[in-house]
């Protein structure tokens, strides 16, 4: 129960920052698309060194999947995790509704160019990410001095170059909830689909090049 709470609030925390940001931005237009990339690095950052001892600081069922896959997390938690993310996702989510309700898609995924060139940076964005976090982790747990820096690294860099044309959500859970509380729907699959199958890719080129012991 540690590990589905803690993957709760880190998820939770992600979308309350990341998406809060989008929200933000758009109803005062100060903190920009550099200041939401930056955002969107630095909570993943921080609830990695606060939880990732815990529960692994997933906060991505793309990286829960990826990480069974390569049997480095127990199937049996799959679905637990999974329900934990998208649970404070929505929670995230229903809160902005309450505290910004004239704002139609509370940082709702959106392509800004076409849904295929959208899905195709969305599988190379959460590649990289993934990428990066398996190399990091120690088994499905993000510990370390640097790991944090890396993850959060990552998602800031991906956020920074791709966010103006897919979103750079690299998450099922942060697209799912903004877009079931707006009821706005538009393009979901990319961000349902897409991560996963970038994450998937990214463990087997971890298991391509890494030694066998």
């Amino acid at each position: 129960m540690k590990s589905y709470l803690a993957e709760f609030i880190g998820t939770f925390a992600l979308v309350f920052c990341g998406t809060g940001a989008i929200i933000i931005n758009a109803q005062t237009g100060v903190i920009s698309h550099v200041g939401i990339a930056i955002t969107f690095g630095l909570v993943v950052m921080v609830m990695i060194y606060a939880v990732g001892n815990i529960s692994g600081a997933h906060f991505n069922p793309a990286v829960t999947i990826a990480f069974t896959v390569a049997k480095k997390f127990p199937l049996n938690q799959l679905p637990q995790y999974i329900l934990a993310q998208i649970g404070g996702a929505l929670f995230a989510s229903l809160i902005l509704k309450f505290l910004f309700p004239e704002n139609i898609l509370l940082g709702t995924t959106m392509p800004s160019g076409s849904a295929m060139q959208s899905f195709v940076l969305e599988i190379i964005l959460t590649f990289f990410l993934m990428f990066v976090i398996i190399h990091v982790a120690h088994g499905s747990k993000e510990q370390g001095m640097f790991a944090g820096l890396a993850i959060g690294s990552t998602v800031l860099l991906d956020a920074m170059f791709a966010g103006p044309i897919s979103g750079a959500s690299m998450n099922p859970a942060r697209s799912l909830a903004p877009a079931l509380v707006s009821g706005n729907f538009s393009h979901l699959w990319i961000y349902l689909s897409a991560p996963l199958i970038g994450a998937v890719f990214a463990v087997l080129a971890h298991k391509t090049i890494t030694p066998v012991n």
